[in-house]
């Protein structure tokens, strides 16, 4: 299971305009990029379960976690 660490902020992929378009929360969007430190996935989801349960089965060490509210 991978370690989560909380961060201030992480960029938004998914613009809270589309929310309406998507009443079941099912939208998941993905930006996958080469970094220094090997491939960087930035994940964003209306319901977070969907998206970290993607993440987790990725088997990474660490996945950085931004608290919604």
């Amino acid at each position: 299971m991978s370690r989560h660490r909380f961060v201030a902020h992480l960029p938004d992929l998914i613009d809270p305009a589309e929310y309406p378009d998507d009443p079941g929360g099912r939208r998941v969007r993905l930006r996958i990029r080469t970094a220094e430190q090997g491939v960087e996935i930035l994940g964003d989801a209306s319901r977070v379960a969907s998206l970290e349960a993607l993440l987790d089965g990725l088997s990474v060490e660490e996945i950085e976690q931004m608290l919604c509210g």
